[in-house]
């Protein structure tokens, strides 16, 4: 009696559910730096250092990643940043 191995495909990418995602905040000609700091402040909890530092990575290099971790928490955030209308990305962190 011959055994052959049995050998599994991946057909799919396995994502982990703990795969840490980024949120990133876009530059946009509406919103005034002080409106984007308030916000920062606001919803992500930034102190004004840290809140003015993501805004000047924003306007200067048209995005800052303001937040990572769990999937669950970046929708979050992302939906609240948008929710102050303040363009905002999701993305894996690989």
């Amino acid at each position: 009696m011959i055994v052959e191995p049995i050998t599994k495909e991946k057909t799919k990418e396995e994502v982990s559910i703990d795969t840490p995602w980024r949120v990133i905040v876009l530059n946009d000609p509406v919103n005034l730096m002080n409106y984007v700091v308030m916000v920062f402040r606001k919803v992500l909890g930034f102190d004004e250092n840290k809140a003015t530092r993501h805004m000047r990575e924003v306007h200067e290099n048209g995005r800052s990643v303001v937040w990572s971790g769990n999937r669950e928490r970046a929708e979050n955030y992302a939906y609240q940043l948008q929710h102050w209308r303040l363009q905002t990305l999701l993305e894996r962190d690989d």
